[in-house]
């Protein structure tokens, strides 16, 4: 449709992730995840009184996270 045009992946195709397994990927706690998404680091979608975050956001986040130490 027109989100595939643009060469965008439809949101409804995408897989969603709750606070609580994002907070299991990133091994932190669900309020760390929700300042994430409150600060805007975190893209997420909000559903009613739930946020859902997409599983590429959240590889992307850790990946630019990543840091060589010396």
């Amino acid at each position: 449709m027109a989100a595939e045009q643009h060469g965008r992946p439809d949101v409804i195709e995408a897989p969603f992730l709750t606070v609580g397994e994002v907070a299991a990927r990133m091994r932190v706690s669900k309020m760390t995840v929700y300042r994430l998404v409150h600060s805007g680091e975190l893209p997420a979608v909000r559903f009613g009184r739930t946020f859902r975050v997409q599983s590429h956001a959240v590889e992307a986040l850790i990946t630019g996270s990543r840091y060589q130490a010396g």
